[in-house]
């Protein structure tokens, strides 16, 4: 399999993505895998490996401000929405199916409520979900890492510095502002996405996924499922088996 460094300007910011492509002949729906805040797209090296395997032509995204993008004056929630979108537009994607991991998970949402037709399976790995109108500000507990989880932080930032030093820190509050922010429209399109959606949740400490908001959305969705997997935030990162055991069939179907 080929791995390929690309960039494309789709909306004025030069949006960089890696291309995987199968040795064999590739399934005709490819995989968009989005990042989350702060990383980039070698945070889904080894699982576009495995799907590579399976047969899937893979596009990993670098959002604005991270990796080898471009940094920008917005980073509001559709301006990323409309920069993938604008990328699978830029490679003639006409259907898709997109993994996306927090930041990139939400991304993801506001592109099947967006583009109807587009995402044909959607996969939200711990995506924090939108506040509705009245819910509280999430109070995110703080807690040691264990030893794996310190293990995979440290030896991704040794193996991949240019996450750490491309990210444009500007973006933090403005990110985090959104997600404090009730988001009743997002919620109201939800039961329209057509997209089959998997929510991933961990189920340990550092999950920023609120039970009660999942339970909200997986009733409204119209084809919803959840898994749960027993670690933090970063399941495709700290639980990197099991992450796959439970996306690549679900792409596959």
């Amino acid at each position: 399999m080929d791995s390929l460094l690309r960039t494309a300007e789709p909306n004025g910011v030069v949006v960089s993505y890696r291309e995987t492509v199968p040795s064999g002949r590739a399934h005709p729906v490819p995989v968009v895998l989005v990042h989350g805040l702060g990383g980039d797209s070698r945070t889904w090296t080894r699982f576009a490996r495995v799907l590579a395997r399976a047969g899937r032509r893979v596009v990993a995204v670098d959002l604005r401000g991270h990796g080898r993008s471009g940094r920008a004056a917005s980073y509001r929630f559709h301006d990323f929405a409309d920069d993938v979108a604008g990328l699978c537009a830029h490679l003639r994607f006409d259907l898709i199916d997109l993994v996306g991991h927090s930041l990139g998970g939400h991304t993801g949402s506001l592109m099947a409520q967006k583009h109807p037709g587009l995402i044909r399976r959607l996969v939200l790995e711990e995506a924090p979900l939108p506040l509705r109108a009245g819910d509280p500000v999430p109070r995110i507990p703080v807690a040691r890492p264990t030893p794996a989880e310190l293990w995979h932080a440290t030896s991704s930032m040794i193996l991949n510095p240019r996450a750490v030093l491309a990210f444009d820190r500007s973006m933090t509050e403005t990110v985090v502002g959104q997600f404090h922010t009730p988001n009743p429209q997002w919620w109201q399109q939800l039961p329209h996405v057509r997209s089959s959606t998997m929510l991933l949740r961990g189920v340990r400490r550092g999950s920023l996924v609120d039970p009660r908001l999942l339970a909200a959305a997986l009733s409204s969705l119209p084809d919803g499922t959840v898994r749960e997997i027993g670690c933090g935030h970063s399941i495709h990162r700290d639980r990197a088996e099991d992450f796959a055991a439970a996306v690549v069939p679900f792409l596959m179907d």
